[in-house]
């Protein structure tokens, strides 16, 4: 059997979900398969950042997100504990209030949400699904494929009927995670550091855990010893599920066994107490990018191109940043108005996002776990008392920059991408935990809040938005007209209000379907359509 789609897309975790959801909101069909039923037993992320809620939002489905099982009033406190929870110290805590409580940053509509990724995934499904375009099959497994010079083949198998598939397409996007079978198939290599540590993740289930023992609650526990720090425990669903991680359970990729779980999570809780064990994950903590995010028609995106620690929680953020940057670049490259380097600019902006952000997350790791001056952490005397109040002021001091990271989320830019027409300005500091609103080319459209309620994010959709902003702002017939002639879309968009004026800077804005800003400018250059030529990769 054959089946025939423009774009097939491997894995149906979050980012390809984001990646299939995108295609269809923008109206390109599309096979997705997975090799798995969709259950997650393991959820492997809990947060999503800001900047993946305002493409939740330009998919509306923020209220999806906001409705999740996850309560609404559960503490987001991150606790640092000398020794255990019941016989330990709590040495330092960094206070979030609830999601509920939570508000926007002044440079946002949106603010990140604690949404586990059992939630998360069936809201990207069901967003998914959404769309006739959207054909998405859980229990078929890629096999191989074959690139010919319009399109792909791959071999899929169907487990539930055994049965082999051939689906031909244009395009293969590999978004099956960091043992992705499409990114080996097609030869793309990984750099960097394979094996930061080899940590065991342990979901348990126990009814009144908080009562154990007596602390305010938080969303984390860090749990220091003498070593540093060897385990967390985390909020799962805000009720009775937890995942406790140790986060160096072995010099050796290997399983633990039960009773070695058990050993260690009567170390973290200081007592015995019953509890159901639902899963054991061993799983290696990597600092790995991919070294191209293209082979010709074949793409990755997520894991598949970048594999990095938790620590600080950018792993699948990252991803639908991929996949959302890539969605629109497929889709004006089938509509025919995509110039030969448009497929060419996802490797060019996206890699060195997944490098700077691989390389935060393991900073956020190392910070973690460095440990000065812990020989008398444990002990119940005058030292001891010393020791942990200098330990805790510390580590507390360290982890600040992993818990406000609204730079990283919203801060990365396209710098010297081809797609974009640089001005002469200067570039505002990368700084991981504060963000300075910018339109300079190459970076994420500025949030104003307009006069009707609305942010300045919603007026950007599936084709190019030009923002006229001033009254003495030059003609934009050139750059409308030219787009006209070559199908590519966009929309004249006139806003007179002085804040967005002040956070654009310039007369004209021209905003990508992916809320990027393309180019800007106070006077049309003497051939206005290469502007249109270089933003459509022309």
């Amino acid at each position: 059997m054959t089946i025939q789609t423009p774009i097939l897309i491997v894995g149906a975790g979050p980012v390809g979900l984001a990646l299939a959801g995108d295609l269809g909101w923008r109206g390109i069909p599309c096979v997705i398969i997975e090799q798995s039923d969709g259950s997650i037993y393991q959820p492997r992320m809990d947060m999503v950042g800001v900047r993946t809620m305002e493409f939740c939002r330009r998919w509306g489905i923020v209220g999806d997100v906001e409705q999740s099982p996850y309560p609404r009033d559960y503490p987001q406190d991150n606790i640092y504990m000398a020794g255990s929870l019941v016989k330990g110290w709590e040495i330092g805590r960094y206070p979030n209030p609830p999601m509920g409580e939570e508000e926007p940053p002044p440079q946002s509509p949106q603010k990140r949400e604690r949404c586990p990724q059992n939630m998360f995934d069936p809201i990207l499904q069901k967003f998914a699904r959404s769309f006739e375009t959207v054909d998405l099959r859980y229990r078929h497994r890629f096999e191989s494929l074959s690139q010919i010079d319009d399109g792909v083949t791959a071999m899929v198998t169907d487990l539930e009927t055994d049965e082999t598939l051939n689906i031909d397409a244009r395009y293969v996007v590999g978004c099956d995670g960091a043992g992705s079978a499409v990114r080996s198939a097609v030869g793309i290599g990984m750099e960097g550091n394979p094996a930061l540590t080899y940590t065991t993740n342990v979901i348990f289930r126990c009814d009144g855990f908080e009562a154990l023992h007596g602390i305010p609650l938080g969303y984390r526990f860090i749990l220091l010893g003498t070593e540093g720090t060897w385990a967390t425990i985390v909020a799962i669903n805000g009720r009775d599920q937890w995942r406790f991680s140790i986060v160096r359970s072995s010099d050796i990729p290997r399983e633990l066994t039960e009773d070695e779980v058990r050993d260690a999570i009567a170390r973290a809780v200081g007592i015995e107490f019953d509890y159901e064990i639902l899963s054991i994950l061993p799983w290696t903590r990597r600092e790995l990018v991919a070294d191209r995010y293209r082979e010709s028609r074949v793409f990755v995106c997520g894991d598949a191109a970048h594999m990095m620690s938790p620590t600080g929680g950018f792993g699948m953020n990252t991803g639908i940043g991929d996949a959302v940057d890539l969605s629109w670049k497929l889709a004006a490259t089938l509509e025919g108005w995509g110039g030969d380097r448009l497929l060419h600019s996802y490797d060019s902006e996206r890699r060195p996002v997944g490098a700077r952000n691989v390389a935060e997350a393991s900073g956020n790791l190392g910070r973690m776990l460095l440990g000065d001056n812990m020989d008398r952490l444990l002990d119940r005397t005058a030292a001891g008392e010393t020791a942990r109040h200098q330990v805790g002021l510390e580590f507390s001091e360290r982890m600040k920059r992993e818990w406000q990271t609204l730079g990283v989320h919203l801060g990365y830019r396209y710098e010297g991408s081809p797609v974009c027409v640089p001005d002469s300005t200067d570039a505002p500091p990368d700084n991981p935990n504060l963000y300075a609103q910018t339109a300079r080319p190459g970076s994420r459209a500025p949030h104003v809040w307009l006069a009707d309620g609305s942010s300045t994010l919603d007026l950007f959709g599936t084709g190019f938005v030009l923002l006229v902003l001033r009254d003495n702002a030059p003609d934009p017939e050139p750059l409308a007209s030219t787009a006209r002639r070559c199908k590519m879309p966009l929309d004249l968009v006139r806003v007179r209000e002085e804040d967005v004026a002040a956070a654009y800077e310039t007369a004209l804005v021209l905003v990508r379907p992916d809320g990027h800003v393309a180019w800007r400018g106070d006077a049309l250059p003497d051939h206005p359509e290469r502007i249109i030529e270089t933003v459509r990769g022309a």
